[in-house]
């Protein structure tokens, strides 16, 4: 829930919190000439959220009432169902800004803005808009009813309760609540995340017969249409930390893929190669994962996922046991790409990031197959799928690339679903694959820099992760490397 409104002010005071400074910045940022490349300015005054645009201007109150203050509303479509919309605009913008580490403004790119020169790639994500923030959601196994593609919505805090609800653990604090989709009981409970993968995208590869471990998760169970909506940020880090906690930004802390704190004066970067596997040190105190609620004595596993406190088995924990012996981090740890025989070889010759994630997500296929060949494999394992995200960065959703990738990770997960089935395991378990945001392409003639405007009119500020306005700070940084 969003902080009262005086922990709310408190929480901005800052340089940005200068109104005038930030209404220099706002005449450049929501000029008509910038509206290509900027959908939305978003910044927190008085306990409510404002959004503007060059067109209209919007308070939204804790509760999500609009208040109109000039033109029309920016985010009157809210609808969950949208793609050009703003699903959930209100809860997901109050979230990000309670937490002091947000920004002054939020600037949100337009889904076409093509900026290659700031870190940008042909598929994007980061925004409001239903597009880049619409996950696949897929429930399977004991206790889901098998109704195919359903009409239905959730949001990435909700995957995190019914990970809990499922494995017997407390969700009480947690901002999501549990689908209703599922029925406590499985002796297994399975989180799959394919990083990256755009919800309508991979229904329309099941229906086509081009995922078919997919096809037979959904066979016994339901799809929601309207996928899982990301918290805002709709980036990585943000999100996976969601998922796993079933809290947004503004209680966990993980604002961004890259932030400024003010309190220690330092940019902070938690999602990169080198410090995934330390991200979680930015988790805000008092924030539990899944893995800490359940009951003493437990097993669990996450798998190439940061967001590991409190799991039996980590990947990131060997990581961390090994410190410099382990030759920078999870590289020490990962197979030849090369003789992969569930990757798409003509994407590992042409791509290295294609190359890297599927080193990572054959390392996350081997780890998978020795916990489930055990005696007792984990009563619950997170596993995170990092290719899918590498494939819709560097095509944009529906290329070649990005349905490569969708097929890779499909096949490795047929591998596994081979064991369960093999071992007679399948009836005792219940599977959620999900996403931790969507993807949309960018247009490459869609070109432009609000940081041009804002040195000619003289404002100080540094922006982190390109949206990321921290006012009064003569600070450019610098878009941090994408993880593997």
């Amino acid at each position: 829930m969003p902080l009262p409104d005086r922990d709310l002010r408190s929480a901005r005071v800052s340089p940005g919190s200068d109104g005038h400074l930030r209404e220099r910045a706002l005449d450049v940022l929501l000029d008509p000439s910038l509206a290509h490349v900027v959908d939305l300015v978003c910044w927190p005054e008085y306990g409510r959220v404002h959004v503007a645009d060059a067109r209209g201007h919007v308070a939204l109150g804790p509760d999500g009432a609009p208040t109109l203050l000039a033109g029309r509303d920016p985010v009157a479509d809210q609808d969950p169902f949208s793609e050009t919309g703003y699903p959930f605009a209100a809860q997901r913008l109050h979230s990000l800004f309670t937490d002091p580490r947000a920004p002054d403004l939020a600037v949100v790119h337009t889904g076409a803005h093509s900026w290659p020169e700031r870190g940008g790639h042909p598929g994007e994500h980061g925004s409001l808009n239903g597009l880049q923030s619409r996950a696949p959601l897929l429930l399977s196994g004991t206790g889901v009813a098998a109704r195919g593609v359903v009409d239905e919505v959730a949001r990435t805090v909700d995957v995190g309760a019914t990970l809990a609800h499922l494995s017997g653990a407390s969700y009480d604090g947690m901002e999501g609540r549990p689908l209703a989709e599922v029925v406590p009981g499985a002796r297994y409970v399975v989180g799959l995340l394919w990083d990256g993968a755009q919800c309508a995208d991979l229904l329309a590869m099941v229906a086509a017969g081009e995922l078919p471990a997919v096809a037979r998760l959904l066979d016994r169970g339901c799809a929601f249409r309207g996928g899982a909506i990301a918290e805002f940020p709709s980036v990585t880090l943000v999100n996976h930390t969601s998922a796993l906690t079933g809290v947004g930004p503004g209680r966990h802390g993980i604002v961004n893929n890259a932030f400024y704190d003010r309190l220690l004066g330092e940019q902070v970067v938690p999602n990169s190669a080198q410090t995934w596997h330390s991200a979680m040190q930015w988790l805000r105190p008092g924030v539990r994962t899944v893995f800490e609620r359940l009951p003493a004595g437990t097993r669990s596993a996450c798998v190439n996922e940061p967001v590991d406190v409190g799991a039996t088995y980590s990947t990131f924990a060997l990581i961390r046991a090994d410190g410099p012996a382990s030759g920078g981090g999870l590289a020490a740890y990962l197979p030849d790409a090369t003789t992969d025989p569930h990757a798409t070889q003509e994407h590992v010759a042409a791509d290295s990031d294609y190359t890297w994630a599927t080193q990572v997500d054959g390392s996350g296929l081997d780890q998978v197959l020795r916990l489930w060949r055990e005696d007792e494999p984990p009563r619950l394992m997170w596993w995170n799928t990092t290719l899918t995200d590498s494939g819709h960065h560097a095509g944009g959703p529906g290329s070649p690339i990005a349905r490569a990738s969708m097929r890779d990770a499909d096949r490795r997960l047929g591998v596994w679903l081979d064991l369960v089935e093999e071992r007679g395991l399948w009836d005792d378990t219940v599977v959620l694959l999900t996403a931790d945001h969507g993807s949309e392409g960018a247009d490459p003639g869609c070109v432009g820099d609000w940081a041009v405007g804002l040195r000619a009119a003289r404002v100080p500020f540094r922006d982190e992760a390109y949206g990321f306005l921290y006012l009064g700070e003569d600070v450019v940084g610098q878009e941090p490397p994408h993880p593997a």
